[in-house]
């Protein structure tokens, strides 16, 4: 049978750093490293190991002190191994985007549970950078333009692996723009649910923390009954 994991890390592993990206930005690819790439094949194969499909929760794209590092979508290295049982030799530092994702996956049961209904990941899989900054596909006309082309394909890669198509949960009102645009374009998502990006909570909006986490909680458990 083929499994969710064996499609996702055959997607990851193929992922290349795409040259001459507009402004000087540039892309980092967790999965030509051993160290991710180990962790990568720890986590799928504990998470994913069945033929399941589950519903997406979409990022813009990867942090580098987060998935950029791990290989895992909003999971520092401290979530990876103090929430998801994948110890690690990475700097343990942590993200604020993955503190908030593992506040809202514990209140709904744990990693196990989670994981087995829901995929964590982003538009664009690979992390941008810039000026030592994280850097959002969407920063400039010129990277959209020159990106939309690879996300259309790596993103249905994306879906292939196992995705339910009711309903998506999109992290990000600006990222909804286009994943609405590239949805409209595959005609694979009956719904798009958007959500205030975890990074705009943590950095914004902390004194709500708790609302948020319920209108989280509120809007997964909706789309994954669907």
């Amino acid at each position: 049978m083929n499994m969710f994991s064996d499609r996702i890390t055959e997607f990851f592993f193929g992922l290349e750093v795409p040259g001459n990206l507009p402004g000087r930005v540039e892309a980092i690819n967790p999965y030509s490293n051993n160290l991710s790439a180990v962790c990568v094949k720890s986590f799928y194969s504990a998470f994913y190991n069945d033929a399941n499909k589950r519903t997406y929760i979409i990022g813009i794209n990867p942090g580098r002190f987060g998935g950029g590092i791990t290989g895992i979508a909003f999971t520092d290295p401290v979530n990876l191994a103090k929430e998801c049982g994948i110890q690690n030799d990475f700097q343990q530092k942590q993200e604020l985007s993955s503190r908030f994702i593992y506040k809202v996956i514990n209140r709904m049961g744990g990693t196990t549970d989670f994981f087995s209904k829901f995929f964590l990941s982003a538009l664009y899989p690979l992390a941008l950078i810039k000026d030592g900054k994280n850097y959002n596909y969407y920063d400039s006309s010129k990277m959209w333009k020159y990106l939309k082309p690879e996300i259309l394909t790596t993103f249905k890669s994306q879906l292939n692996a196992g995705a339910k198509n009711n309903a998506v949960i999109c992290l990000g009102k600006r990222n909804e723009k286009y994943l609405n645009e590239i949805n409209k374009e595959l005609k694979y998502f009956e719904e798009i649910i958007t959500l205030d990006h975890p990074r705009y909570i943590m950095q914004y909006k902390s004194k709500q923390l708790e609302n948020y986490i319920d209108e989280y909680i509120r809007a997964l458990n909706y789309a994954s009954e669907l």
